[in-house]
């Protein structure tokens, strides 16, 4: 059976993830991501109501055009989770495959409330949610698709395993290696081991932190660490503001959570949060079920003035803005254009790091410089990242023993660390160590 491997988006940035592996006369897609760095520089850009051909010629979502060159039928499209690096896309481009979208529960959620906003295309594929450690057949050529549970900055990631009669391919993104997460399940290594002793044909890795030394700390280890920074604000009779990534369920709960241990009410304020807590709420996540949700810009400055009418040292709102985004409520604020009032002292703690893309790291920098403008103490970085650092990229390796491997979800230079470590692990460049770009496809057998 001949095997190829796509790799469409995501191999020459961070964002944007797409790949598509054929097996035979079957193709599965993995992923179908926004490069959101591409849309933020343009000020005042709303892709639900794009074409995605512009999108595409903005590099904002994959080209793929190269899917004409796969000789086979599309059985499925497997976004791994709910990140809009590897959802945002779908909306525009799943109508054009005859398949099914395929993710667990939370995920296809959120699949499903971002095909509602779109105002271009309608999605009528099904929506298939499997949770990890099921399976389901693809194709009639003896392939089938497992889902294997995997550790990340958001609830519900897996990693897809498409087993093929000539071995598996195995595709790594997002994860980190946590065995005491603070929601759902530890990485599954044992079946990971498991997969590498029933042998891997192929692994598709992601490299984010591939050229970081040592190993990605466990989310109960930001957990803590928030906890000591807000604990040590108890006495403190101003603002205290927090920001995180809205779909960072887990960080979102120990926030809510530690507001309370202080003597404050936590409200979630932003669309994103709204949309990422209500879905996780709805269902049935282990989430606090009792906090305050708010959406909308009106809804916001109404609960803004709320806020100040009874005391900004009652409160403690969680809101979107950790990368300094432009229209974003943390960076409207910096900017004194909402009703909240910042003072001299007033604490704002960013629990997230900045993606490490131009933009972002440009306006989040920005948005703390207008924060330390109006006197504001900005905690910055109380986080752990999701992704596998070098000794994690070690331990996958040696769990399952590849013939081939494609690092992925980094640009040239942030493949380094990863191409040296592989090497050294006996893989070599050009021949089992595959360093590909975006639009190309690889003959793995």
């Amino acid at each position: 059976m001949e095997i190829e491997i796509a790799t469409i988006g995501g191999y020459e940035e961070v964002g944007r993830q797409m790949t598509a592996v054929r097996a035979g006369d079957d193709i599965v897609i993995f992923d179908m991501g926004l490069n959101l760095s591409k849309v933020l520089i343009h000020d005042n850009i709303r892709t639900e109501g794009m074409h995605s051909l512009d999108l595409i010629d903005m590099g904002a979502i994959p080209d793929d055009r190269v899917m004409s060159d796969l000789e086979g039928d599309v059985q499925a499209i497997v976004p791994t989770h709910g990140h809009l690096d590897h959802i945002g896309a779908i909306s525009k481009l799943a109508h054009r495959y005859d398949a099914p979208i395929v993710g667990t529960p939370f995920t296809i959620e959120l699949v499903s409330d971002d095909a509602e906003e779109e105002q271009k295309f309608d999605l009528d594929n099904d929506l298939v949610k499997m949770e990890a450690g099921e399976t389901m057949t693809i194709g009639d050529h003896g392939c089938e698709l497992e889902f294997v549970n995997v550790t990340h900055s958001i609830i519900q990631a897996i990693n897809p395993v498409l087993h093929t009669p000539e071995g598996a391919v195995v595709y790594g993104l997002d994860k980190r290696m946590d065995h005491n997460p603070v929601i759902g399940d530890p990485i599954d290594m044992d079946r990971f081991r498991e997969i590498g002793r029933e042998g891997v044909l192929c692994y598709i890795e992601d490299c984010t932190n591939a050229n970081k030394k040592g190993r990605t700390p466990s989310e109960s280890v930001a957990r803590e660490h928030l906890r000591d920074v807000l604990y040590s604000m108890e006495d403190y009779d101003g603002a205290i503001l927090a920001s995180t990534f809205s779909s960072h369920i887990a960080r979102v709960k120990s926030l809510i959570e530690f507001a309370r241990d202080i003597g404050r009410t936590p409200i979630l304020l932003g669309r994103s949060m709204e949309t990422y807590s209500g879905t996780a709420k709805q269902i049935g996540v282990d989430f606090p079920s009792d906090v305050e949700m708010v959406g909308y810009r009106r809804s916001i400055e109404q609960t803004l003035e709320r806020i100040m009418n009874e005391g900004k040292e009652n409160f403690l709102p969680i809101v979107t803005g950790h990368q300094g985004e432009p229209r974003a409520l943390l960076t409207r604020m910096a900017r004194g254009e909402t009703e909240f009032e910042l003072e001299p002292g007033d604490k704002v703690v960013y629990s997230a790091r900045v993606i490490p893309e131009p933009t972002n790291v440009g306006q989040r920098h920005q948005a703390e410089k207008l924060l330390g403008m109006q006197g504001a103490r900005v905690y910055s970085d109380i986080h752990v990242s999701g992704h596998l650092c070098q000794e994690g990229h070690y331990t996958m390796l040696d769990a399952l023993q590849p013939e081939n491997i494609i690092p992925a979800h980094q640009d040239l230079s942030g493949l380094s660390g990863y191409v040296d470590l592989a090497s050294n692990q006996g893989y070599t460049l050009g021949e089992d160590l595959h360093i590909t770009s975006n639009g190309n496809v690889i003959q793995i057998n």
